[in-house]
């Protein structure tokens, strides 16, 4: 069967991925008996995901004929003998008001009944809502025969939800593996370093063995020959693994980044802080990059969770890191929030989508949600009109994603019109948003 591309302004796209087949009519009877049958009008219906029975009836409409479309044959019949070329002209049409969206041009929308009567399409591809001419005669007819709800449409939020944990805890488990082999290593390697610089001694404990004169010793022979130095060996594993002096973390930090970065995430004490009395204006302008006020306390939090990031771990493990820093819930988030998004001007949304991962791990807990949203509305008080813009762009993403969900949107959407704060201008921008969002929860208790 020969197929075409959906939509005539698609007509000319070789890799168009669209696409229906072509129509194929019959004229059959005579005199004042004579019909047009549309042959295959139920794959052109199906290839469009409309019932075969809404084109039949529009075509009746637009030509002023009868039609019926019998559910049991999938007959489609017109009166009268029209052309295919015609019926090809008003398909195309139909097309254009019900199928495509008026956003993107998408085919793959769906029908959606609001509790007013009012037909709109809903588009999976860009989410825009198109409200369809209500003045048109099909319109009537869609409402009294409403197309059936797509099967497992309720669940496929909680299908990407329990994908989304499968793929976390192999994520874990490959984490954890990694994890042992580098502890396998190291221990190797620590075992060989010491069996070389404490020679003699390991040669006089061992009353002069054989395998001690040989050069290096494996793993199996350390733990079988080296019963007499546990002792020392275990303070000196305890000794590297839980060094964490200021000294030893500036160490780590400078190997791992260059020698500019280094400086930027170089850890902050009292005492460097009440010797310095002032900052540098260097200081102050990175401050004032990363929304944070020069004498704002959360600024060494920042510091550290940006030489978290800049080191290249992973996201899986943020949530613990997180976990071991000082400060509150909210303070820990609000200062993950800057250091991912410190600066950002134009494309705050795309920055939010490249970073989701970072911020699905840190809101792993219960009610961290709101911890999120308060964080987006306290980085909102100094961010610039672009970014205020995005905010809700930046929202929808995170409940694409299912790391924001729909109850808690709505709930600090609430708290904040009636709060404090209600004069920003963050409200403004979400409303849209925000209507949205209710819009789609009535529409699904309606279904």
């Amino acid at each position: 069967m020969a197929l075409q591309n959906i939509g005539a302004s698609n007509s000319d796209d070789a890799f168009y991925r669209y696409k229906m087949p072509k129509m194929i009519t019959k004229i059959e009877g005579r005199g004042n008996g004579i019909k047009t049958n549309v042959v295959n009008m139920v794959e052109i219906a199906k290839a469009l995901a409309r019932p075969a029975s809404y084109t039949t009836k529009y075509f009746g409409n637009e030509l002023g004929a009868q039609s019926k479309f019998d559910e049991k044959t999938g007959t489609s019949l017109v009166n009268g003998a029209h052309d295919t070329a015609k019926l090809a002209g008003l398909l195309e049409n139909f097309i254009k008001k019900y199928v495509q969206c008026y956003g993107c041009g998408n085919p793959e929308t769906e029908i959606v009944i609001t509790k007013t009567q009012m037909i709109t399409l809903k588009c999976a591809a860009c989410g825009f809502i198109s409200d369809v001419d209500m003045r048109d005669k099909l319109t009537t007819f869609i409402l009294k025969s409403p197309p059936e709800p797509k099967k497992g449409s309720k669940d496929k939020k909680a299908m990407r939800r329990a994908e989304k944990e499968r793929l976390k805890e192999g994520e874990a488990a490959d984490e954890e593996m990694k994890k042992h082999k580098k502890e396998t290593k190291k221990k190797g390697s620590s075992g060989s370093s010491k069996d070389l610089s404490k020679g003699t001694s390991s040669k006089k404990k061992s009353n002069g063995s054989d395998e001690d004169h040989s050069p290096a010793r494996s793993q199996a022979d350390e733990n079988d020959h080296g019963i007499a130095n546990d002792d020392n060996d275990d303070e000196d594993d305890v000794e590297w693994q839980t060094d964490t002096s200021l000294e030893a973390a500036k160490q780590r930090i400078q190997e791992q980044l260059s020698a500019v970065t280094a400086d930027m995430v170089m850890l902050s004490t009292v005492e460097e802080k009440a010797k310095s009395g002032k900052k540098s204006p260097e200081r102050e302008a990175k401050s004032h990059q990363n929304g944070i006020k020069s004498n704002d306390p959360s600024e060494g939090l920042v510091n550290e969770i940006k030489g978290y990031l800049q080191m290249g771990s992973p996201a899986s493990q943020l949530k613990s890191f997180l976990s071991s820093l000082s400060g509150t819930p909210q303070e820990v988030i609000n200062a993950l929030f800057a250091a991912l998004f410190g600066g950002v001007e134009k494309g705050f949304s795309k920055e939010v989508t490249k970073k989701k991962n970072y911020l699905a791990a840190a809101v792993q807990e219960e009610g961290s949600q709101m911890l999120l949203l308060h964080a987006f509305e306290s980085f909102c008080d100094n961010a610039s009109p672009e970014v205020l813009k995005e905010v809700p762009l930046a929202v929808k993403v995170l409940y694409d994603k299912d790391v924001l969900e729909e109850e808690f949107i709505l709930e600090w959407y609430q708290k904040g019109l009636s709060g404090g704060n209600k004069s920003s201008p963050v409200w403004k921008n979400m409303k849209p948003l925000v209507e949205w969002l209710q819009n789609a929860e009535s529409e699904s208790e309606e279904e």
